[in-house]
C-alpha cells in the first residue's frame, strides 16, 4: 500500500463505521443465493488453500525478487512467475491486449511524480463469461513493492504479496469452476498493477488506457495487505472493508451476504469514517476506478510493525487468515459475477 498519498480531493462522506459480523436483514439474506449451497461455488471455494497460498507467496516474496520496485529485474522476475502461472491453469489474457502486459511508460509515471523510474508492466489475466461477457468484473492486487535499501531487501511479504497471491488462488478458483462447465456469467479481469508504492500509477494507467471500457466495469475488488493483524486487531478472525458502500448501496450488502455464508469474518469499517486520518480509501488501486464511477471495496488488513520494513517477510504472514480473507474476496466476486442483473451504481 502507498504509504503517503495527499488527495486533491475533499473527502466523500462514507456512512458505515465501527464492525459487523454475522448482519442480518431481509436486504442481506437476498442476495446470497449464489453463494449458499451452491455445489460449483463450494467446490472452486475449496480450490483456495493455505498451502497454495504460501507456496506462491515463498516465490513472489523472496529475495530473488530483490523487493519487487517497479521497472526493477525483480518485478519483471516476480511478473513471469505469475504469467507462468496463468499459463499453467489455462488463463489466458484479453484479446484485444495481446498479451498478459499492459506496458506502463516511464514518461507516464514521470509525469505523476515518478522522477527516474523505468518502464513497466500491469499484468492482466482473463476469464470470459458465459452469459454477459461483456460485463468485467475487476479483481486487483499491486505486484510491487519498495526494492532495495542499502543492501537490504524490502520483500514485501504482506504489503503486497498477500494480496497478489490472493488474486492468482481466486483466479485458480473461477478457473476450476469453468473446466467443470459452471465459469462465471460475467467476464472476469484479474488486474495486477505496478507502480502502487510509487503513487497509484499502474492503476491510473489503466483506467487511462482501460483494455474494457469503465462503462462495462462492474466492480473492482481491490486487494491490498490481507495476511497480517495490526495491534487493535490483534488474533482476531477479521478484515477491514473500505469504501463498499460509497458507490452503489448493493455492493456492501453482497459483501457482507458472502461473508455471513462462508468463513463470517470480523468486517471492520473503522476507515470508512470520514475523519479517519489515514484516508486510507485514497491510498490504494481501487481508488482509481472510483474516480471514475466504478464500485469498489478493498479488503486490508491494518498498519502493522512491519508495514514498510525489511522485516515484512513471508515467516510473518497467517496463512490461514489469509486464506479465509481471499475465499471473501472471491465469495463477493462469484455473487457479482453470476447474478442476474448488475449491481447498481446509486450513490455520488
Amino acid at each position: 500500500m502507498r504509504k503517503l498519498f495527499i488527495p486533491l480531493f475533499l473527502a466523500a462522506v462514507l456512512v458505515s463505521c465501527g464492525t459487523a459480523k454475522n448482519p442480518g436483514g431481509a436486504a442481506a439474506s437476498a442476495t446470497s443465493s449464489v453463494v449458499k449451497g451452491d455445489k460449483a461455488f463450494l467446490s472452486a471455494y475449496k480450490e483456495i488453500t493455505a498451502a497454495d497460498l504460501k507456496k506462491n507467496l515463498y516465490v513472489i516474496a523472496s529475495d530473488e525478487m530483490e523487493g519487487r520496485d517497479t521497472g526493477s529485474p525483480g518485478q519483471k522476475k516476480a511478473g513471469e512467475y505469475m504469467i507462468n502461472y496463468y499459463k499453467a491453469l489455462g488463463i489466458s489474457y484479453p484479446k484485444a491486449l495481446g498479451s498478459y502486459y499492459q506496458k506502463v511508460p516511464a514518461d507516464f509515471m514521470k509525469k505523476r511524480g515518478g522522477g527516474n523510474l523505468p518502464d513497466s508492466e500491469n499484468i492482466l489475466a482473463f476469464i470470459e463469461g458465459s452469459e454477459k461477457p461483456e460485463e468485467i468484473v475487476v479483481v486487483s492486487a499491486h505486484y510491487d513493492h519498495v526494492g532495495t535499501k542499502n543492501g537490504v531487501v524490502y520483500n514485501g511479504a504482506d504489503d503486497d504479496g498477500s494480496g497478489t497471491v490472493g488474486v492468482m488462488e481466486i483466479a485458480k478458483a473461477f478457473q476450476s469452476a469453468k473446466k467443470a462447465g459452471k465459469g462465471p456469467k460475467r467476464s472476469i479481469l484479474f488486474l495486477h498493477v505496478t507502480g502502487e508504492e510509487h503513487g497509484l500509477f499502474g492503476s491510473e494507467y489503466y483506467t487511462d488506457n482501460p483494455v474494457f471500457p469503465l462503462a462495462n466495469t462492474v466492480v473492482d475488488l481491490n486487494i491490498d495487505m490481507i495476511g497480517r493483524d495490526d495491534p487493535e486487531n490483534r488474533g482476531k478472525q477479521y478484515v477491514y472493508v473500505i469504501g463498499s458502500e460509497m458507490l452503489s448501496s448493493e455492493l456492501k450488502v453482497i459483501n457482507e451476504a458472502a461473508n455471513r455464508n462462508t468463513n463470517n469474518l470480523e468486517l471492520n469499517y473503522k476507515y470508512d469514517d470520514p475523519n479517519d486520518t489515514q484516508r486510507l480509501y485514497y491510498r490504494s488501486d481501487h481508488y482509481n476506478f472510483a474516480k471514475n464511477n466504478v464500485p469498489v471495496a478493498f479488503f486490508f488488513d491494518g498498519i502493522h510493525e512491519d508495514y514498510h520494513k525489511p522485516t515484512d517477510d513471508v515467516e510473518k504472514i497467517d496463512y490461514e487468515l489469509l486464506k479465509k480473507r481471499t475465499q471473501l474476496v472471491f465469495a463477493t466476486a462469484w455473487e457479482i459475477a453470476n447474478r442476474p442483473a448488475r449491481i447498481v451504481v446509486d450513490r455520488k
